[in-house]
């Protein structure tokens, strides 16, 4: 079976588990009772929760305080987090109750349609999470950004991404490895399918003509130059975010970090700003979904998490470090330290719409970069 054949089958897949789960939400609306929910909760056993960030201890321990429940926080990584839930199901022992995954591609291609996981949205608060949010349900919108050290500028030194992609910047833009961050690939493919026109824009700004490229796409031409330019490229983000906000250096460095890293100015002395005139975009987002395991043996309490982190007390801890609900009643602590919250229309939103046409995709993507970066 083809590589397109196999999009073709999962997109159906998909499609159908979109529209079941929104058909249960609109029939679950009217008869949903939070207080029900807490009781039936109470009468099962422990839950665990598998999501990418250190926070989600601090979550599972609050909410377990909240409800007089029992729950744990696991920080797994995506593509772990996929493995185990996958093969837990298979053998049909269940440890992971619910997964908050960095992975929507995933999640909607493997997760959802082949039955391994399932999305429920909370019927009260349906009304305040946009529609291409609601299914799968995306719990939070992170953001990965450019940043720069702020001992060494008064303020970015870089106003537009193809800047990085010249000789000044060689060897000097910190990142995590794509071929390791399925993210990395999916911005990729964001970049092309919805924000091509701005790339080739930023071009003729910076270069004052137009791009000329024998590559796909003006997103394309960029990837690759900025491959060939021999950026250093690290496992994680603290080992990114090290590189360009540690003090007391020379050699000023570029990153692309997740904004969680700007709480380590207050923790660790570092130096990190954002670029928040940095055309087109200062960054980039990608969605964490919600999901729950089939074959939970707490399928009650595993959906009172779900509705305990769409709320602003639930998401709190994440919502520190720039992670934004997309419950539209939640906001963002006004001392979050990345200061994205004042600069998000200068972010790439990610499009849950074309999420199976992301992991479509990937395999090109890491192609292209592994061809073209230079070390």
């Amino acid at each position: 079976m083809t590589r397109e054949m196999k999009g073709c089958i999962g997109r159906l897949l998909m499609t159908a588990a979109v529209l079941t789960t929104l058909a249960g939400a609109a029939k679950a609306q009217e008869a949903f009772n939070l207080d029900a929910l807490v009781e039936a909760a109470k009468k099962e056993k422990p839950i665990t929760v598998y999501d990418s960030t250190g926070k989600i201890v601090e979550m599972a321990q609050n909410f377990a305080k909240k409800y007089g429940l029992s729950a744990e926080g696991s920080k797994v990584k995506a593509t772990a987090q996929l493995e185990m839930i996958i093969r837990e199901a298979r053998a049909n022992n269940i440890q992971g109750d619910v997964s908050i995954i960095s992975d929507a591609p995933a999640a909607m291609a493997q997760l959802i349609p082949q039955g391994f996981a399932e999305s429920w949205l909370p019927p009260d608060l349906a009304d305040k999470i946009p529609a291409e949010y609601q299914a799968p349900l995306t719990v939070v919108n992170s953001a990965n950004v450019w940043a720069y050290n702020t001992e060494l500028f008064d303020k970015c030194p870089v106003g537009n991404i193809w800047e990085l992609t010249e000789p000044k910047w060689k060897g000097k833009v910190a990142m995590q490895d794509p071929l390791g961050k399925a993210s990395y690939v999916d911005w990729f493919n964001q970049m092309a399918k919805h924000g091509d026109e701005k790339v080739a824009a930023a071009y003729k700004d910076f270069y004052g003509k137009d791009l000329e490229t024998g590559e796909q796409s003006a997103t394309a031409a960029w990837i690759k130059a900025l491959a060939a330019n021999a950026p250093l490229l690290t496992d994680a983000d603290a080992a990114a975010a090290e590189a360009v906000g540690a003090p007391g250096q020379s050699e000023p460095f570029m990153g692309l970090i997740s904004s969680a890293k700007f709480r380590d100015n207050a923790d660790k002395g570092m130096k990190l700003g954002l670029c928040k005139e940095l055309k087109p975009w200062l960054g980039w987002l990608y969605p964490g979904v919600g999901l729950i395991t089939r074959g939970t043996d707490s399928p009650n309490a595993a959906r009172l998490f779900i509705h305990y982190v769409m709320t602003q007390e639930g998401i709190a801890p994440q919502a520190a470090d720039g992670k934004m609900s997309t419950n539209g009643d939640v906001s963002l602590p006004t001392d979050e330290p990345s200061g994205i919250g004042s600069a998000l229309d200068q972010v790439l939103p990610y499009s849950m719409a074309t999420a199976l046409e992301d992991w479509d995709a990937r395999e090109d993507w890491q192609d292209f970069w592994r061809m073209n970066y230079q070390k």
